[in-house]
């Protein structure tokens, strides 16, 4: 696994519930197939800028450090929790409220493999400019969303 898809992991994986610990993480990632260390685990984390918050119950690593404006890419990053295609489209799912953030960059980047969005409040929806190239507009899409 690349640190690109391991970070999509972690983001998966941090977005989709509470993960109490590194090591509650790391043997989520260990059941997807990616072994870490906790050295690069914590790494990891500080590049997304994920940050452990106390609350009911214990605590739990979130994707936004209170009080800190991440750079726009970071912030982008960190609202996307999945990017899947079919054979014609590829839907980007994000934390609610964030899709019209999300559409507005990808359509201000005028991707030449991107005829259009259209954003809903969690979901964006992107036409590729030709289905012959979706891979490759899948690829382009987590490169410029995810962390690397």
């Amino acid at each position: 696994m690349t640190k690109t898809e391991r970070i999509y992991a972690i983001r998966k994986i941090i977005a989709s519930g509470a993960v109490a610990s590194q090591e509650e993480l790391r043997r989520s990632l260990t059941g997807q197939g990616c072994q870490v260390t906790q050295a690069t685990l914590s790494r990891d984390l500080k590049d997304l800028g994920a940050s452990w918050v106390p609350g009911p119950g214990g605590g739990r690593y979130t994707l936004t450090t209170p009080g800190v404006i991440p750079p726009l890419n970071t912030l982008l990053g960190a609202s996307v929790t999945d990017i899947a295609a079919n054979e014609t489209l590829v839907l980007i799912r994000t934390l609610p409220g964030a899709a019209g953030t999300v559409a507005e960059f990808i359509d201000s980047r005028r991707f030449p493999e991107v005829l259009g969005t259209v954003a809903g409040d969690n979901t964006v929806l992107v036409i590729p400019a030709s289905v012959r190239r979706l891979a490759a507009l899948r690829k382009l899409l987590k490169e410029k969303l995810l962390a690397k």
